[in-house]
């Protein structure tokens, strides 16, 4: 998938590091002769035709700018945490007022929360939540007597059994104060009620907070919410609430205390004192792909044992769970499953088969923070055609849908943000290519010195080299989409019959590089010769490069005679 906006921006910019060719953790002593190194490149001294001459001021200066930063401790501190724009006009009086990185660090996180605090002012988080219950019990459950004569036709529709609304904003105050107005209209059987809530939370500390909310509608209730952080592996959660109705008041106690046992279990007791009382044990099991949670409650109205599990797959974005529970009021088994369809959209589906609750299937779409649910009821009892129908028809409808409508929105979707993401930085993409090709054209005396002394030593040799969007192909040749030919940038950086990249973020930030394809995966293809035998490998955009090594070492070799295999490049 493209890269969003702001990530394509950052790679336009230039990488300090990749410029001069060093890791991360570089001395001082290793940047400054990496530096002197490409200065006998690229220095406008080193020319003498006047347009080579402007050509390699261009370049030294963006070289000199990489190495004055990264020489220097505290801007290379604050370009390491904050890229080139911590570095630029505004920004710089910070480094001027501070003298050690720990007082630049200090000073930025200062800036930073004064403007998160101005961001605060400005920001809500709308959330809301559209259910519309159906009832279909009517289409599985009607039976009639074939010997009974009956004067009407059977009744197989749906019905619209309930639907509500729910909506709230949150509205940040302060970094401590948040405020979450809502409100919820609901009906059912056509019986109407509504309600409107304020909760308001302030963080006390940074081991508790404390919430206060009211709700008032066909009833009136109030509560206050409780957060204390007692150890670092321990908390307790505990609330009051009260709510008045036609019946009377009724109040009601929550009290849970939770224990992280390691970094995936957690086990938890809740006490609810309320009518009728009951006591709940927790114990979760969760990582990024699994997630195991067992539930067993005393009460007095009711007292059940509860098991589920949820399996993520990453890949897929895809989650699959499973539930059952048995109880003193009956038992049920759950089954669901929730496939995420766009970067902001899920779909789902949930079938609940239980006694007395019958057949019932959920189907849920979440469109950024805004929820659509639709429970159907399908049967009051275990009728296998709802079974089968409740699960098997939505699967169906979605497989269907998928790959008649979403899948092609999908994909005309990301054509359409790559041809946007390439038009509106056009421009950039032309300057950064222009001053690769000025690089390239300045390397090329170091070209040829450097194979001819490589030659001569039968060292290593660079005999073809694309970066860019490439599949490795059967032949273990290169097969080119979107690439740049890179041959002598790579010549050019080799000492000792050696050629050492570190690890970067991207090597389009390289001497002579430039990324022909933003937004895409892109890959590095060498074929080179050392000591008489080819090598080839294919290196990803982010992995450092090491050569020679006797992995690289071609099965069936191609006589060194002849020329190297020419790849058609098309640049984007």
């Amino acid at each position: 998938m493209a890269a969003s906006l702001e990530e394509d921006d950052e790679i336009l910019k230039s990488d300090f590091y990749a410029l001069l060719n060093v890791d991360r953790k570089a001395s001082i002593e290793e940047i400054n002769n990496a530096f002197r190194h490409l200065s006998k490149i690229y220095h406008p001294d080193k020319h003498v035709d006047p347009n080579k001459k402007k050509k390699a001021e261009e370049v030294f200066n963006k070289l000199r700018k990489a190495h004055d930063v990264l020489k220097d401790k505290t801007k290379r501190t604050v370009y390491d945490m904050y890229g080139e724009k911590g570095l630029e006009a505004g920004d710089m009086e910070i480094i001027a007022r501070t003298k050690t990185p720990t007082e630049i660090i200090a000073e930025y996180e200062r800036i930073q929360k004064e403007r998160e605090e101005r961001r605060l002012q400005q920001r809500t988080n709308p959330r809301g939540t559209i259910s519309v219950g159906i009832n279909a019990t009517e289409i599985f459950d009607a039976e009639y007597d074939d010997d009974e004569p009956i004067d009407y036709q059977p009744s197989r529709t749906l019905e619209i059994s309930s639907m509500s609304i729910a909506q709230s904003v949150e509205c940040p105050l302060t970094l401590k104060d948040t405020v979450v107005v809502g409100g919820n209209l609901d009906t059912r059987n056509g019986i109407g009620q509504g309600m409107f809530s304020i909760m308001w939370r302030r963080l006390i500390s940074t081991k508790g907070w404390a919430e206060v909310d009211v709700h008032v509608g066909s009833a009136v209730a109030f509560g206050v919410t409780g957060f204390r952080q007692l150890t670092q592996r321990c908390y307790l959660r505990c609330g009051l609430r009260g709510e008045v109705t036609q019946y009377g008041y009724r109040p009601s106690a929550t009290l849970m205390l939770a224990y992280q046992f390691d970094r995936c279990l957690q086990g938890r007791l809740t006490y609810n004192l309320s009518r009728p009382s009951s006591i709940v044990t927790n114990i979760v099991y969760s990582n990024e792909q699994n997630h195991v949670s067992s539930s067993v409650q005393l009460g007095i109205r009711s007292s059940f044992l509860a098991l589920s599990y949820t399996r993520t797959f990453l890949e897929a974005d895809t989650k699959v769970r499973g539930a059952f529970r048995i109880g003193t009021l009956g038992g049920m088994v759950e089954c669901s499953v929730e496939k995420k369809v766009t970067d902001f959209s899920n779909i789902g589906g949930t079938l609940l088969i239980g006694v007395p609750q019958g057949v019932h299937l959920k189907l849920k779409l979440l469109r950024g923070q805004q929820t659509f649910i639709f429970p159907i009821y399908l049967s009051e009892g275990l009728n296998p055609s709802a079974v089968i129908y409740g699960s098997l028809l939505p699967l169906a409808v979605y497989y269907i849908v998928k790959k008649l409508i979403i899948d092609p929105v999908l994909k005309q979707q990301k054509l359409s943000e790559l041809e946007k993401q390439k038009e509106e930085y056009a421009e950039k993409m032309a300057q950064r290519k222009s001053e690769a090709e000025k690089a390239v054209e300045l390397m090329k005396e170091t070209f040829e010195r450097s194979v001819e002394l490589e030659e001569k030593k039968m060292g290593l040799v660079i005999l073809k080299a694309l970066y860019g969007k490439l599949q490795p192909a059967s032949d273990g040749e290169a097969q080119a989409n979107s690439c740049i030919d890179v041959v002598i940038p790579l010549q050019a950086l080799i000492k000792d019959s050696k050629l050492i990249v570190p690890e970067t973020a991207s090597k389009s930030g390289l001497p002579g590089f430039y990324d022909p394809f933003i937004g895409e995966e892109k890959k590095l293809y060498i074929r080179y010769k050392f000591r008489g035998r080819l090598h080839q490998v294919f290196i990803s955009d982010t992995e450092p490069v090491r050569l020679p090594q006797q992995k690289h070492a071609m099965q069936e070799e191609v006589p060194l005679s002849s020329s190297p295999p020419r790849v058609t490049s098309r640049t984007s």
